[in-house]
């Protein structure tokens, strides 16, 4: 981790490849092992790799693995670039293990990094920093992935990841009955632990521990975003983060002499994705997730109760609180750590890599706790994309790959052209100016889902305390676009 911000001047700027060249390196000396034993170097897509036609501001690192592998001084048969999301740590992990045990590698590498802060301190300050890079190693690029958006929601203003993710936390707060503020509160005593983890965490970007009154209640420093969130319930990206994690096979562990105190073992795996957005049957929890810890969890022959730590995804709280709901634990009471790092809003948010540090993490916290068993979540899109381990210090008898990745088969019917209907959920997007935009999920009297824009009036009705789900509106179409008014 660095802090660096530009404010200093050009030395010591870190990059994405500097970053994860660092972790790697603390990786190798951790195992005891030199870089010439790597089989397979995996490296997680950075934040301007993500994006369509996204500028590279800093010059362009066009082969991350293969300019990682030369830092290294590491000879890997296979290079690999990931695709986009937040589940590829723990789905490259899950993927290298089944690999190994197929006979394909003997040692693999997952790494990745963001240097943003460094990015945008460079820019702030009129810094010039050069990633510009390139290797003529052959290495295998996984693209962005699917399509995790579709015309609707574009069309309605849904095209950022704080819009998908109120949707979410505005359902959950409908099914508790919870007024707004009441939600900003539940949100602020899930995150309020995190920020003590994060303060107390010498790799996190934000290390201060933060009360429930600030984290829930709006101020310059806490600003409206989409309802219900502030700033401080979102994943901060700002960050200068590399992580990396080794992967071998027992025999190649004795054979090297990684010292068996180091070696924490895979128990389990599951994987998951899921439609988009709008299609999906439930809004208030999520079916990838339920499936990709079910599966890990029977993988390892454990049960969510025989789990002593967790770290789980928080990107925004409804992901925590979907994934507890999940284990059938409750986020308020249950004693064991949800996070090991402090979280994507505090220890910060280092894009699709984030879950490398709490694998990591997890490490460090096992070797500390001997045979206790630990599961990571790994959360892609708008709980879209889901990989889960069970992990542990305890040697695993045997070993079982990792299933393909599960998908549902129900989806909700969208209807274009909506006369009228209930509200199912919501949120009111903020510009500089205040509430901007207002758009709604909406279910007709045949139970069909339909998306609509806020009117004037309308918007400030979603601006009032009391939750508008389940009330009645009416709906009129301009072209591709729904507005509604209440009713």
């Amino acid at each position: 981790m660095s802090q660096w911000d530009g404010s200093t001047g050009a030395d010591g700027a870190p990059s994405p490849l500097s970053l994860a060249a660092d972790a790697s390196k603390a990786a190798l000396k951790d195992a005891g092992i030199s870089a010439g034993e790597i089989d397979a170097i995996t490296f997680v897509r950075i934040f301007e790799d993500s994006v369509p036609s996204a500028p590279h501001p800093h010059g362009h690192n066009t082969n991350l693995p293969g300019t990682l592998a030369r830092e290294l001084g590491a000879r890997p048969s296979k290079l690999i670039y990931s695709d986009v999301g937040g589940q590829s740590p723990q789905a490259l992990a899950n993927e290298m293990a089944s690999r190994i045990h197929a006979g394909e590698f003997d040692v693999a590498l997952v790494a990745g990094s963001e240097a943003n802060r460094a990015s945008k301190g460079a820019r702030k300050h009129g810094v010039t920093i050069d990633w510009a890079d390139d290797s003529p190693l052959e290495y295998e690029d996984r693209g962005l992935g699917g399509q995790m958006i579709n015309r609707p929601e574009i069309k309605h203003g849904i095209v950022a990841p704080a819009y998908f993710y109120a949707l979410f936390e505005n359902a959950i707060a409908g099914r508790e009955g919870r007024t707004r503020s009441e939600q900003r509160q539940a949100m602020s005593r899930l995150f309020q632990p995190f920020t003590k983890v994060a303060a107390s965490n010498p790799y996190a970007q934000f290390p201060q521990e933060r009360s429930v009154d600030f984290l829930a209640t709006p101020s310059p420093k806490n600003y409206e975003f989409a309802d219900p969130f502030l700033k401080w319930h979102i994943a901060q990206d700002a960050v200068n983060q590399g992580g990396a994690i080794l992967l071998m096979s027992e025999e190649k562990a004795d054979a090297l002499g990684v010292p068996t105190s180091q070696r924490v073992y895979l128990h389990g795996a599951g994987e998951a994705g899921d439609d988009f957005i709008s299609e999906r049957p439930r809004l208030d929890g999520s079916w990838a997730m339920k499936q990709a810890i079910g599966r890990a969890l029977d993988q390892a022959g454990k049960t969510a109760g025989d789990m002593a730590t967790f770290d789980l995804y928080s990107c925004f709280p409804c992901a925590v609180f979907s994934s507890t709901q999940e284990l059938g634990i409750d986020p308020f009471t249950d004693d064991r750590p949800l996070t090991l790092t402090g979280g994507l809003p505090f220890f910060g948010g280092a894009g699709n890599n984030y879950s490398m540090h709490g694998i990591a993490s997890m490490a460090e916290w096992l070797r500390d706790n001997s045979g206790a068993f630990g599961l990571v979540l790994a959360n892609g899109g708008w709980m879209t994309k889901e990989a889960v381990g069970v992990w542990s210090t305890a040697r695993s008898e045997a070993f079982t790959p990792v299933e393909k990745m599960a998908k549902p088969i129900d989806k909700v019917v969208l209807d274009a052209a909506p006369q009228s209907g209930a509200v199912e959920t919501y949120t009111v997007i903020h510009g500089r100016n205040g509430p901007a935009q207002g758009v709604i999920f909406g279910r007709t009297e045949s139970d069909a889902r339909f998306l609509a824009k806020a009117s004037p009036e309308a918007l400030q009705i979603l601006r009032e305390e009391e939750s508008p789900i389940g009330r009645k509106v009416s709906v009129q179409q301009d072209g591709e676009v729904n507005t509604f008014h209440f009713v």
